[in-house]
């Protein structure tokens, strides 16, 4: 364990340990603080180049999420269609697998086993599947989740400059004159990022700052243009962009004759692409898109910024290279403050792609359709060959599953049931295969519930490990306290399983490829004899000897003693290179820049009379994917308490929809059910639902059961981002709502029981100082039976001898308020809940409820209490809701610093600081 000092006069036991962020991919260097045995506290590391001490609202809480009842502890043997697991032993639950495994490779062939890892993952453990994978069965079906978001950006990258080499470093936002977003809500997904452009635009006004995304984002708010785009109309923007540089004299002539090759055929192509034809296509005016084309030309140094917007289309590659082909044609390349910056939306995402942990690659930026690189990574690893095929990215390889060409699957570290295009088409493969096996650091994620065995992975903070963030730096992360129970790093259960594997091979005399090794437990003996971390990075580390991430020069003494440090690092090095390609050489054959010219294709799945809207979804500031860690920190459900559905104002009354009603989304695939929010800052016609709630917050909210599976031909990525919808309200003649203080996690799990069995439900927790609990809302066609409502009351421990019961069973109400020494500890509000806000203030804030007592059943708020409804969370940190904020800013609080000062809003993360402004800049425009 590496440990910094305690402080002078602090206790010995008061320890701390560097790591970093397990959440995006900008790699936030975090001091976790701890005794030995418990994570007590996160701070930002100051001396990280990542972040320089600064934490976004998810990293700040990370302390709360690594500990609780919903750990995984032990390997557990499940019982398919029921919610009963059995414990096992590792021996035990690897010789079930490997029996399992062996038998198919043996039998069907090395092809019928797949993995699914994730971009979550430490380099040393995507090595050691990759090889398991790859190197030992003979299988190339290993998969990322990263499939899902940076698959197109490699695909651009390797079309455009030759390798998946991000050229640029996060020191370019600081020197950059104009900052080209697109397709990405950097605010949100990006947090820490975005605070270094805000300080870069306060620094230099004169900064130009050009937002591309159907929506008006947070991100969108420190745009001086914004282009609301039709989604999926990225390309022709592009090439519109690229007319008029080309016909207005913005080119750098010289560098596209020196460092490039293509020019020609995608002038011809952009020729066509005129700027009235692509602002009509893209639905915006011709004077912005001639503005942020000037913009970009004139620059002396412009920077791209792209993330999902790009990447999760049908057409990710041909966005890509469209964007890149601005930066190879003006010369924006190479040069402190220019290029392609694709930002990367895992915290090792980029350390997947090193490692070859997708189907098509190999270690060291290798692939598997060149024989050259089969050759020199089977030499590296002792194997005689590697098969030359690569193979099936996420959506065939789920595909796959289901038709029974592949049997297995073992998916680690990730919920494809959640995250997956086409929710019910992956879970039909899921209940066809032979055995699914879960590598999961959590119990309860929406995937446990298809898996055959549980094996137990250690987590953030628990476990030595590597990880490469956007710009291209590798982080040590140090172990601070032990997993829980058996859970082993992720790297160790794939060696483990490799030797009994052998075993299992050798017993029903599996051929092995050659004589070289006197058994398949020997094979594995010799390719995975690793002791620790470090042997793991040496063994890979060497597989990037001579390419373009070279990290020969590096070692985990060096990260210790010098600090993060990005590639290449070759031997003889004495730092890392902040940005590529400065001397105009390119990793292709002829050592050029190679210019493409797609043709702009629509979208995968048009909108017609039946799915007359647009659909398309993303991330929440405050959540993270499928929720696993976020979903159990209280504070972070403040700002967005339960999934929704935001549609235009002229959508809203055309379809008689309003805020807080309920909207059947219906798709081709499936349906949603969500609450209703009316935003102006989208597009009529277009629709947005975030991805991260599913059947443990929302059951019948699961928007990639809408999102269909076309994938792009060359990345494999799947188009999230445009689903063609149609929207109708739901009146249902009953509802209820649940709150309740959490003092037990077993009663979460029994509210988590109760939504499943509602058309509608919305699972949140609530949180105030000390007091933390949830917020259970449920709709149905008729009120539930008595019985029902007794058991749930004692699932809940609302059963007790403290408890107020109002009952008109013939209106179907029945109440009950659950009140402690005159405090309320929950409440049941079946049938009518009104008052629901002003009794979770008064459950929240601990209010003396006893002179309330007459008016705690009635269906209204006393007169004396003004109007009560709940006011959205604006700050994670301080707690502050939207109404304190009007209240600020009414009284004179009309900048980021009288907020902070006046309530503290903005002034610790300050990942609300967008959305405070707004609230300001809104306030402003309803006074004039």
């Amino acid at each position: 364990m590496t440990l910094i000092r305690p402080q002078s006069g602090q206790s010995l036991r008061r320890l701390e340990s560097k790591s970093a962020c397990p959440y995006c991919g900008t790699g936030c260097g975090v001091i976790i603080e701890h005794d030995g045995q418990h994570i007590t506290g996160v701070r930002g590391d100051p001396d990280h180049p990542a972040n320089f001490g600064q934490l976004c609202s998810k990293g700040s809480n990370l302390h709360l999420t690594s500990r609780g009842d919903d750990r995984a502890r032990e390997p557990l043997q499940h019982q398919r269609g029921s919610e009963s697991w059995s414990p096992l032993r590792w021996p035990e639950a690897l010789m079930q697998m490997a029996k399992v495994w062996a038998e198919i490779i043996h039998t069907q062939g090395p092809q019928a086993v797949a993995f699914y890892v994730s971009g979550q993952l430490s380099t040393e453990d995507y090595y050691v599947a990759n090889k398991l994978a790859k190197g030992f069965i003979g299988t190339n079906h290993i998969d990322t989740n990263s499939r899902l978001c940076m698959a197109s950006a490699v695909t651009g990258y390797k079309s455009s400059l030759g390798m998946d080499s991000v050229p640029c470093s996060y020191e370019d936002f600081d020197s950059a004159d104009c900052l080209f977003i697109v397709g990405a809500n950097v605010a949100y997904a990006h947090p820490i990022l975005f605070r270094r452009i805000e300080a870069a635009k306060l620094r230099r006004p004169e900064l130009q700052i050009i937002v591309v995304d159907p929506r008006r984002t947070p991100t969108a708010a420190i745009a001086d243009i914004f282009l609301p785009i039709q989604p999926g109309t990225d390309v022709a923007l592009f090439h519109g962009m690229l007319h008029i540089l080309t016909w207005e004299g913005f080119l750098n002539r010289a560098f596209i004759e020196t460092h490039t090759e293509g020019w020609e055929e995608l002038k011809a192509r952009v020729q066509n692409y005129t700027p009235q034809w692509v602002a009509e296509t893209c639905a915006i005016p011709v004077a912005d898109l001639r503005a942020a084309a000037i913009a970009f030309g004139q620059a002396p140094a412009a920077l791209s910024l792209w993330c999902q917007g790009l990447n999760q289309s049908s057409h990710g590659t041909d966005k890509n290279v469209a964007l890149i082909n601005l930066h190879l044609a003006t010369g924006q390349i190479g040069r402190p403050g220019a290029g392609p910056f694709s930002l990367t939306g895992q915290p090792n995402a980029m350390g997947g792609r090193e490692t070859g942990g997708m189907p098509a690659l190999l270690p060291g930026h290798r692939e598997v359709a060149n024989p050259e690189h089969r050759a020199e990574i089977a030499a590296l690893w002792g194997v005689e060959s590697l098969h030359p095929q690569p193979g099936y990215t996420a959506v065939p390889l789920f595909q796959a599953l289901e038709r029974g060409e592949i049997e297995t699957v073992w998916i680690t570290c990730t919920n494809p049931v959640l995250s997956m295009p086409d929710q019910t088409q992956v879970q039909r493969a899921l209940e066809k295969a032979r055995l699914v096996v879960l590598q999961d650091s959590f119990l309860g994620t929406e995937t446990a519930a298809y898996a055959d065995l549980l094996l137990p992975a250690a987590s953030w903070g628990e476990r030595e490990a590597l990880v490469t963030n956007s710009e291209r730096r590798i982080t040590h992360l140090r172990t601070a306290v032990p997993a829980p129970g058996s859970a082993l790093p992720d790297w160790m259960i794939f060696r483990d399983f490799a030797f009994i594997l052998g075993d299992a091979l050798d017993t029903l005399n599996h051929p092995l490829p050659s004589a070289k090794d006197a058994s398949w437990a020997v094979r594995a003996q010799r390719m995975f004899n690793f002791a620790d971390s470090s042997s793991i990075f040496l063994e890979y580390r060497e597989c990037t000897r001579g390419r373009d991430l070279d990290i020969t020069g590096l070692d985990f003494s060096v990260l210790d003693n010098q600090g993060p440090q990005q590639w290449p690092y070759p031997e003889g090095a004495v730092t890392g290179q902040a940005r590529l390609y400065a001397d105009g050489v390119f990793p292709t054959p002829s050592g050029r820049a190679r210019f493409r010219d797609p043709e702009y294709l629509g979208v995968a799945e048009e909108i017609d009379a039946r799915y007359p809207l647009r659909l398309t979804t993303g991330r929440l500031r405050d959540h993270w994917h499928s929720m696993s860690r976020t979903g159990k920190v209280a504070a972070l459900f403040a700002s967005d308490e339960e999934a929704f559905l935001e549609i235009h104002p002229d959508d809203a009354r055309r379809l008689n929809l309003d805020n807080e009603m309920l909207a059947k989304v219906s798709s081709r695939r499936g349906n949603n059910i969500l609450r209703v929010r009316v935003n102006a800052d989208l597009q009529p016609g277009l629709l947005f639902a975030p991805m991260h709630f599913g059947r443990r917050y929302a059951p019948a909210a699961l928007c990639n059961q809408l999102t269909l599976a076309a994938i792009d031909p060359i990345s494999g990525e799947p188009e999230f981002k445009h689903t063609a919808v149609r929207v109708e309200p739901v009146l249902f003649p009953w509802q209820g709502t649940i709150l309740r203080l959490l003092d037990k996690d077993a009663y979460f799990h029994a509210a988590q029981r109760i939504a499943r069995q509602f058309p509608y439900a919305s699972l949140g927790r609530m949180r105030r100082g000390e007091r933390a609990g949830f917020i259970l809302r449920i709709a149905g066609e008729q009120a539930p039976a008595a019985s029902d409502i007794q058991a749930w009351d004692q699932a809940l421990g609302m059963d007790g001898l403290d408890i107020l019961d109002y009952d008109d069973g013939r209106r179907g109400i029945r109440k009950r308020l659950c009140i402690r020494q005159d405090q309320l500890y929950a409440a049941r509000l079946f049938g009518e809940d009104v008052t629901r806000d002003w009794l979770r203030e008064l459950l929240l804030s601990a209010a003396d409820v006893h002179s309330y007592r007459h008016a705690l059943f009635a269906p209204k708020v006393p007169t004396d209490m003004g109007t009560w409804v709940r006011s959205r969370g604006v700050c994670a940190c301080t707690g502050v809701d939207e109404r304190t904020l009007r209240q600020h800013v009414a009284a004179g609080a009309v900048t980021l610093g009288q907020i902070a000062q006046a309530c503290g809003a903005g002034g610790e993360c300050g990942s609300c600081k967008p959305e405070i402004l707004d609230i300001i800049r809104l306030m402003r425009r309803e006074a004039s």
